[in-house]
């Protein structure tokens, strides 16, 4: 039970805080936002005061939320009693701790001198930070006074002690905790980003090394504030953390028109505060350095050193800032643009002051773009692992909208499968990062880091994202001034970029209809290697579950067929598995950590037992393929384990072998498997593929799910000549290419039921 449950009569104002902080606690409107923060601060102030006796030598101090006004609905207070040494002062600490206890609200306590106050903080960094925000509530003002100035003279003093232990317990959090900006289901105090690094950059301020503060963050901070009241009034106690269930809640509290517009706030909020930290601990560095390297005048003339990297663009106090003479009344458009691609190349940070003079002074782009804003463009999506950086800092002074106005509307935009571990924006960027990689691997490196930035640009807007995107695409690339050919080439890679995973993983290799269909779509071996390394390049971005080896060897295999069509060449012969699985007696098994594969006689209801088995050994299907050749069926699968310790591989290996020799016994209730959580209704897709019909099954995952599938078929009677198997997050698309007669509705209805 929080604050907002206590209490609901005056005259009981020694056991809570009364009804008008009851009130300002309550599930309404009024309850959020800085007003009512600082309300609830007055309310609780004047409640604190009636409890704590006129006692010379004693006062109450508030720290955290309390002692910066900011209190949340159902937040803790955090109370210091100092004292000068006066006797009883453990029993006056209980008769004041007490009356909170009894109000059932949160407290952290300690009753402390002002040199035991200073000796907690010097040796806890936590403590110190806290007394900064330290404020009088009742009792001695000048003792209180005493306390807050010598916190904020000791934290200064030890500023270069302390912050370097803080810096690595903030790094702590944010392995623990995650990046705010790019989580679903956030911690909006802990989280990176988050209030706590807000405190953060207060105690930076503080200890007078930068403007750790700035509006922007002010702001920033503020909101996140607004979030966390709106939190705790919707679900009625603390609690930091947004879960999915509490999204429209909260947005409609805030006045947001869904959950997604909650979390583009929280998240772009939260980058502002991640930025802000970062250029902070940037000046802390600075700091720390000149400071090491005392009065020596040639040392500080060496930190001042200004070394030209580009045109317009020189390094100094290891910052990109602006040559001077790039600081006139008519700056050239591609300045902001060139600025960021040194600032990528050579990985350094750009400087803020910098950055507000180009978000203040940098005219608009023209259209068509100068070669120069082009050739800066490609350079910065071109410069790996240092774009990331370069765009995030250009994004947070809205310089990338100026530059491409469609980015406005992708900034922030959360993607719910769970497979994505980037909003829409950073996962763009992030993409690009990665072609870089490949940029030897194809003719055209420019086309590949720009479709890559380019490739979901229609994500968001009603339709197929890839058609919306690929004129989207067209209109973006003919602004920036590409040659017709080029703008084509861009459209696309966007219109057809999910044509190589897809094919790859649902489709059957072997089949030369497939491969045919491919190559008709992709036109020219050119494109072809440029949609095959942006493939790569946005499945690494997109997140671990989205790439594997399985993955890569089907695309390149997919690509090797296709090429050999584009270049009037007959289709390669099926490629063969593994020369053992086609050798010797059967059944053959193979077995290894995320591989296992079975070379068996044919047989109806196969795959349905190798399924099972796995799932008895707790482990998932993420890929699989089967074949056949002559009498000899071989299934691969690339598995993951679910949960708990590895299987016993040669327990693994001896019931596959039981499966080939039709020889094991599966439990009923495998059947049975837990059904997925309520969602998309699965679907069953029909297609045609050469001498065979496709059964293309879209559905949730559940454990077991290919087994139930491939076990109703059995039954039926149905062959199924291959399989592909595909899992990404919670969704599976499993192809079935089926053989011989039957019944269409009677094998989709037991499919659907199954699963």
């Amino acid at each position: 039970m929080g604050p907002g449950n206590v209490v609901a009569s005056a005259s009981d104002s020694a056991a809570g805080p009364g009804p008008d902080y009851a009130r300002l606690a309550l599930r309404e409107p009024g309850s959020i936002g800085a007003v009512a923060r600082l309300a609830r601060a007055g309310a609780l102030d004047a409640w604190l005061r009636r409890l704590l006796p006129d006692t010379p030598g004693v006062a109450l101090v508030a720290v955290g939320g309390l002692g910066r006004r900011e209190c949340t609905p159902h937040g803790d207070l955090d109370l210091i009693l100092v004292h000068t040494g006066v006797p009883g002062i453990d029993e006056l600490a209980a008769s004041l701790w007490y009356p909170i206890w009894d109000a059932r609200m949160g407290l952290d306590h300690s009753t402390r001198t002002v040199a035991e106050s200073l000796d907690a903080a010097h040796d806890d960094v936590k403590v110190a930070l806290g007394l900064l925000d330290a404020r009088h509530i009742a009792g001695d003002p000048a003792l209180s006074a005493q306390l807050s100035r010598a916190a904020v003279d000791q934290w200064r003093r030890t500023a270069r002690r302390q912050l370097l232990r803080l810096r690595e317990l903030v790094e702590e959090r944010h392995a623990a905790h995650g990046e705010l900006a790019y989580l679903l289901e956030g911690d909006v105090k802990e989280a990176a980003g988050g209030l706590r690094d807000v405190g953060v950059l207060r105690g930076i301020g503080v200890a007078g090394v930068a403007d750790a503060l700035p509006p922007q963050v002010r702001a920033a901070a503020t909101r996140l504030l607004d979030v966390r009241d709106a939190l705790h009034v919707s679900i009625g106690r603390r609690n930091d953390r947004l879960r999915a269930q509490e999204r429209l809640q909260v947005a409609e509290l805030l006045g947001l028109a869904d959950g997604d517009a909650l979390l583009r706030r929280i998240g772009l909020d939260a980058r502002t505060v991640s930025w802000s930290l970062t250029d902070a601990w940037r000046s802390v560095q600075r700091w720390n350095t000149a400071a090491t390297r005392g009065g020596d005048p040639r040392a500080r003339e060496a930190v001042a050193v200004r070394r030209p990297i580009a045109r317009d663009v020189v390094a100094a106090d290891g910052e990109i800032v602006l040559a001077r003479a790039a600081v006139g009344p008519h700056p050239d458009p591609s300045l902001s643009l060139r600025v960021a691609a040194a600032a990528a190349q050579h990985q350094m940070p750009i400087a803020r002051a910098t950055l507000e003079w180009l978000a203040r002074f940098c005219p608009p782009l023209p259209t068509p773009w100068p070669a120069s804003a082009r050739t800066a463009l490609l350079t910065l999506l071109g410069a790996g692992t240092g774009l990331v950086a370069a765009w995030e800092a250009c994004d947070r002074f809205g310089l990338t909208s100026a530059w491409l106005p469609q980015w406005t509307r992708l900034r922030g935009t959360p993607q719910h499968h769970p497979v994505h571990r980037f909003t829409l924006d950073r996962h763009l960027v992030q993409a690009a990062a990665n072609a870089s990689t490949w940029s030897r691997e194809v003719a055209r490196p420019d086309l590949l880091v720009l479709g890559a930035l380019l490739h979901d640009v229609g994500k968001g807007l009603p339709g197929d994202h890839s058609e919306v995107g690929a004129e989207l695409a067209r209109e973006i690339a003919t602004a920036m001034g590409l040659p017709p050919a080029d703008v084509d080439t861009i459209a696309t890679l966007v219109r057809y970029h999910l044509v190589l995973p897809d094919t790859a993983t649902r489709r059957d290799l072997d089949d030369p209809a497939t491969i045919n269909h491919v190559a008709k779509l992709v036109g020219d071996t050119g494109t072809l290697e440029l949609l095959q390394m942006l493939a790569r390049a946005d499945a690494q971005a997109t997140g671990p579950a989205a790439w594997s080896g399985w993955k890569s060897k089907l695309i390149d295999d997919l690509c090797a067929r296709v090429r050999k069509v584009l270049g009037g060449g007959q289709l390669p012969e099926p490629t063969l598995p593994d020369p053992a699985l086609l050798a010797g007696p059967l059944p053959v098994v193979q077995v290894a950590d995320d591989w296992v594969a079975l070379a068996a006689h044919d047989r109806v209801g196969l795959l349905a037992a190798v399924a099972g088995c796995l799932a008895t050994h707790k482990l998932e299907i993420v890929a699989a393929g089967t074949s056949t050749i002559g009498e000899r069926a071989i299934i691969e699968c690339a598995v993951n384990n679910r949960y708990g310790a590895p299987p016993d591989r040669e327990l693994l290996a001896a019931d596959l072998r039981r499966v080939g020799l039709d020889q094991l016994a599966l439990p009923r209730r495998l059947g049975s498997g837990r059904k997925p959580a309520a969602g998309a209704e699965p679907r069953v897709i029909w297609g045609e593929a050469t001498g065979a019909t496709l059964l293309e099954l879209r559905a949730t995952d559940s454990p077991g799910l290919l087994f139930r599938v491939t076990s109703a078929l059995a039954e039926l009677g149905v062959d199924v000549r291959t399989a592909r198997v595909s899992t990404l997050g919670a969704d599976v698309v499993d192809a079935f290419y089926l053989v011989g007669d039957f019944d269409r509705d009677a094998v989709e209805a037991a499919v659907l039921a199954a699963v």
